[in-house]
């Protein structure tokens, strides 16, 4: 595999299929080979823009290019179907995230992966912006002491489609960023709403981890992503905080009791730590990495089971009104 490029198939032509059409494209070490998508005129679009052949059956693809990997970008609630046919063919695969909609099917596809041993990463790219890198390098680090609390705060504009669509496909990001920097969550209460009518789209939830410490969520389709600080999350500790903002636009470092901040934004020349879809390159690169070591993915697929077990404890507490615990990890 290190004599060779990696053969890579994409299926999805979507607005974020193009962003792995345009990395795939790019990275040297990957022989693009074709594009499999839902619309004629879509599909063969893409495959021009970027070189490649072009499919609207995703077996017809896997029979005749019988790629080293495959890459799954589709419209969020269509993600079983596609991805079990995929693993069913045996080809090792990247998932765009939610994972799926139901804990059952998130089971047959990890079971069945499992069964044939397959690289099966998942795009929680979130954990790959600079920001993050700097508050997960000063937590490991001792800088931050004993973490006390965490929070989440993430809204934007979302369609009606899902009853929990915000919950599942936005705040599974939130969900794995928590526990990404935090460890576990032990246990949840929340609140939810559906008073726009479109599902419960705006959410506040308590969290606790399993080290003790305590956590937030607020997540919303009922705001903008036009708004300043559409982003936050804060780490605090006994020692000091961080605070990350917009996800990449800044990292703030503060000891306890200090007047002084330390403070991180990207250069003038810094394109790639400041624009949001490189972390997604970032992320991109540790895939072809440990896949090309024959090692597992730096995210693997279990981790948006994991998201999708918390949003659905999240459903449970919200429609109880009882704070629901989670078996450990």
């Amino acid at each position: 595999m290190n004599q060779k490029k990696i053969k890579v198939a994409l299926v999805g032509a979507g607005e974020w299929g193009k962003q792995h059409a345009r990395i795939l494209a790019a990275d040297p070490r990957v022989d693009f080979c074709a594009i499999a998508g839902r619309s004629e005129e879509k599909t063969h679009r893409r495959a021009e823009e970027y070189g490649v052949r072009w499919y609207l059956d995703i077996q017809d693809m896997l029979d005749r290019e019988k790629p080293d990997l495959v890459n799954l970008s589709l419209p969020n609630e269509g993600h079983y179907e596609a991805t079990l046919q995929v693993i069913q063919a045996g080809c090792h695969l990247f998932v765009e995230k939610p994972f799926v909609f139901d804990l059952q099917e998130a089971d047959i596809l990890l079971e069945e992966a499992e069964k044939r041993k397959l690289f099966f990463g998942i795009n929680f790219n979130h954990r790959y912006a600079r920001p993050v890198q700097m508050t997960k390098a000063a937590i490991e680090a001792g800088k931050l002491g004993e973490i006390v609390f965490a929070t989440w705060r993430f809204g934007g504009e979302g369609p009606k489609t899902h009853l929990y669509n915000n919950l599942i496909e936005t705040q599974c990001h939130g969900f794995d960023m928590l526990e990404h920097l935090c460890g576990p969550i032990e246990s949840v209460m929340a609140q939810m709403t559906d008073k726009t009518g479109k599902g419960f789209t705006t959410m506040a939830i308590a969290l606790r981890f399993q080290n003790g410490a305590v956590g937030s969520l607020v997540g919303s389709y009922d705001t903008s992503y036009a708004y300043p600080g559409t982003h936050a999350v804060e780490v605090n500790g006994t020692k000091a905080h961080c605070v990350i903002e917009d996800t990449v636009r800044s990292f703030t470092f503060q000891q306890a009791g200090s007047e002084t901040r330390e403070v991180w934004q990207a250069g003038y020349f810094n394109d790639l730590d400041r624009e949001f879809h490189r972390t997604f390159d970032r992320h991109w690169d540790a895939v072809v990495e440990d896949f090309l070591a024959g090692e597992q993915p730096p995210v693997h697929a279990r981790a948006g089971r994991r998201a999708l077990q918390l949003a659905y404890a999240v459903i449970q507490s919200s429609q109880t009104g009882q704070r629901v615990s989670l078996l450990p990890c």
